[in-house]
């Protein structure tokens, strides 16, 4: 609610909702967690760049039209009326910049961004800048700070005052995940699936079981709630087999967004992300220690 002009402004938080799910259909972007607050949202997502890459070009198509107008020419490849070469190879051309867009970030939420803040200057009846700035983003380098972020992202509400359980927070990937569960549904189709298995033996999901992160998620609303981060007897185990002990895990769910760095993960990914990014210093939030 607006203090200044009482109004609700609830209802865009579905918008935000609606929008991440189409884009999940359409995008080579895996969305692993979200949280959806009152003037800023979170998002956690996998780049399948390899899935974009093994697309056909008739895939690529048909992901690209459900959310844009195809060109002309396009649309006559589509139909097998193109009898030029110059005009197959220039539709192809066009069809290829589709498939990087498809795994690409900046399209991804510049398209989300773009939408939510239409909808809203219309509802205003203004024009202009909707959002303050440009997404921030920070690289996750291993498993361990995948899981880190999930639950600083799921966590998010319930921080916030918001809600006093996670799977009661709405609009968040950790209710939509739980919804999903008591309907018999392994989990919400437009986010990244638990695969319960290691990422070198699936790279199709998350490579954790779902029940573990609940239970992770769950402990770590406790030691919110408690306000410390003391060793407690039922550490979970998957803290154990993450190499993680109980303060840094809490001190990364509470400051992951505070810390000044550009990736998240564990001091012996440092040196491979220096060389894929090509940087020669990178601003890493270490998990351990």
């Amino acid at each position: 609610m607006d203090p200044f002009t009482e109004r609700s402004y609830e209802h865009r938080r579905e918008w935000i909702k609606r929008k991440i799910e189409c884009l999940a259909q359409v995008y080579c972007i895996d969305v692993c967690a979200y949280a959806i607050m009152s003037n800023h949202y979170h998002l956690v997502v996998h780049i399948n760049r390899d899935k974009a890459q093994s697309l056909s070009h008739f895939e690529v198509v048909e992901r690209w039209r459900q959310e844009h107008k195809l060109p002309s020419l396009v649309s006559r490849w589509l139909n097998s009326e193109l009898t030029s070469r110059a005009e197959i190879e220039a539709s192809l051309t066009i069809i290829e910049s589709w498939r990087t867009r498809l795994w690409s970030l900046s399209w991804f939420m510049k398209e989300l961004n773009f939408d939510i803040a239409c909808q809203a200057n219309r509802e205003d009846e203004c024009r202009g800048h909707f959002w303050e700035s440009r997404f921030k983003s920070q690289a996750l380098l291993d498993e361990q700070a995948l899981l880190t972020a999930m639950a600083y992202v799921d966590l998010n509400p319930l921080r916030a005052g918001e809600a006093e359980t996670p799977e009661n927070a709405e609009f968040t990937s950790i209710r939509a995940r739980m919804v999903a569960l008591k309907r018999g549904q392994e989990t919400a189709p437009y986010l990244y699936p638990f695969t319960g298995v290691s990422a070198k033996e699936c790279q199709n999901g998350i490579p954790f079981r779902l029940l573990d992160y609940i239970e992770l998620v769950d402990w770590s609303a406790r030691q919110y709630r408690e306000g410390k981060a003391s060793m407690s007897l039922n550490t979970l185990p998957i803290l154990q087999r993450l190499n993680l002990t109980q303060s840094t895990w809490l001190i990364a769910c509470k400051q992951l967004e505070r810390q000044r760095c550009t990736a998240v993960g564990c001091s012996r990914t440092i040196e491979p992300a220096r060389r894929v990014f090509n940087k020669k210093r990178i601003h890493l939030f270490r998990l351990d220690g």
